[in-house]
C-alpha cells in the first residue's frame, strides 16, 4: 500500500478502538459499544479465538478475522467510513503505534481516532486475576500443588504477624503488600479445599459464608435495628453472634494457642463483657502474675500484645546501640 492519503475533498472517516475486559463475563458490553458496532461499516479482530466474536456474530455483527495495519485502517475509514477494531488482550500496541507514526508524519490525513472501553472492571476485579493465576500454580507448581492445610498453617501464622508489624510501623508499601500475602493464604486454602472427597468449598463458598455473616451481624445496616455509637454495634454484634454460635460458656470460641498475653487478655474481655464476676486464680508464679499485667490492661483499653511489642522494639534499639557503641 504506497499511497494512504484519503482523496482531496473527502472525509478521513473513522477508527474506533473497541477495548472489553477478560473480567468481565464475555457479550456484556456497554450500550455505546454495541451502537458501534452496529454503525461501523467494518469490524475487524485479529484474534479469531476472541471470546467476545460468538456473542458479536449472535447478535447479527459481521467480524471479519484479520489484523490489519495503520495503513490498512486509512484506506478501510476513506469516504467517511467507521472501522472497529475489536482489540485482543494485549491491546493492539503495534496498530496504535503505528496510528501514532503516521499521525505524527504530518503528511497523512488522519481519521478520527476514538478508543472505546466496551467493558469496565467492577471494584474487586483484579482478585478474579488472583484467583487465576491460584489455579494454575496449583496445578503446575511441584511445591504448591503438594501443599495442605496443615503445611501451611504456619505460614498463615507467619504472614499475619508480618502484617501486624506493617500496620505498626506505619509502612504504606509494606502494607499494600503483606495484605496481599494474607490474601494469598485465604485463597491458596481454599483452593486446596476444592480438592476435598468428602466436603469440597471453593473460594466463593468462602465470600458466601462471610457476606452472610456481615449482613447478619450488622442488622443496623441492612436491617431496621439502629446503632448510633460503637458500643452499640457492638452490642448487636455479640447477640447475634450468641444466637448463631449457641455456646455454652463465654470462653467457647477462643483460640487457645494464640500468644499468651493476647490470650489472658480475651479472656478478661469475655467476662467483662458478660458482666461475671471472676476473681483471677490467687496463686504464684509469673505465669499469674503476666495474667493479672494483662487483665488490668485490657480493663483500661490497652492490648498488652501490642505494648509488650513497643517496649521491645525500644529494647531492641537500646541493644543495637550499644553493638554500635562497642564497634567504635
Amino acid at each position: 500500500m504506497n499511497d494512504v492519503t484519503a482523496p482531496t475533498g473527502s472525509a478521513t472517516g473513522r477508527v474506533v478502538l473497541l477495548t472489553t475486559s477478560h473480567r468481565v463475563a464475555p457479550g456484556l458490553l456497554s450500550w455505546p459499544a454495541w451502537q458501534a458496532l452496529r454503525e461501523a461499516d467494518r469490524v475487524l479482530c485479529a484474534d479469531g479465538a476472541h471470546p467476545q466474536l460468538p456473542y458479536l456474530r449472535e447478535a447479527g455483527i459481521r467480524v471479519e478475522e484479520t489484523s490489519p495495519t495503520a495503513e490498512d485502517l486509512l484506506t478501510a475509514c476513506a469516504g467517511g467510513r467507521t472501522v472497529v477494531v475489536v482489540a485482543t488482550g494485549e491491546g493492539e500496541p503495534a496498530l496504535t503505534d503505528g496510528l501514532a507514526r503516521l499521525a505524527g508524519s504530518g503528511r497523512v490525513a488522519m481519521p478520527e481516532l476514538e478508543l472505546l472501553p466496551a467493558s469496565y472492571d467492577l471494584p474487586g476485579a483484579r482478585l478474579l486475576d488472583l484467583i487465576q493465576v491460584m489455579d494454575r500454580i496449583r496445578r503446575e507448581c511441584p511445591w504448591s500443588s503438594r501443599q495442605t492445610h496443615q503445611g501451611l498453617a504456619k505460614y498463615g501464622i507467619e504472614e499475619a504477624y508480618e502484617l501486624v508489624e506493617a500496620i505498626e510501623d506505619g509502612d504504606r508499601d509494606e502494607l499494600r503488600e503483606e495484605l496481599g500475602d494474607v490474601l494469598l493464604q485465604v485463597v491458596f486454602h481454599a483452593r486446596i479445599a476444592e480438592e476435598d472427597e468428602d466436603a469440597p468449598f471453593s473460594i466463593d463458598d468462602v465470600a458466601a459464608t462471610i457476606v452472610t455473616k456481615l449482613i447478619h451481624r450488622h442488622p443496623h445496616v441492612f436491617g431496621d435495628a439502629t446503632a448510633t455509637t460503637p458500643e452499640e454495634v457492638k452490642a448487636h454484634w455479640l447477640r447475634t453472634k450468641a444466637v448463631e454460635k449457641q455456646r455454652e460458656s463465654v470462653t467457647d470460641g477462643i483460640p487457645l494457642h494464640q500468644p499468651g498475653l493476647a490470650l489472658a487478655a480475651k479472656l478478661s474481655s469475655r467476662v467483662r463483657s458478660a458482666g461475671l464476676d471472676v476473681p483471677l486464680p490467687a496463686a504464684e508464679g509469673i505465669g499469674y502474675r503476666l495474667l493479672a499485667l494483662a487483665a488490668g490492661a485490657e480493663a483500661e483499653g490497652v492490648d498488652p500484645e501490642e505494648a509488650l511489642r513497643a517496649a521491645a522494639r525500644v529494647y531492641r534499639d537500646a541493644i543495637r546501640e550499644r553493638e554500635k557503641q562497642k564497634e567504635r
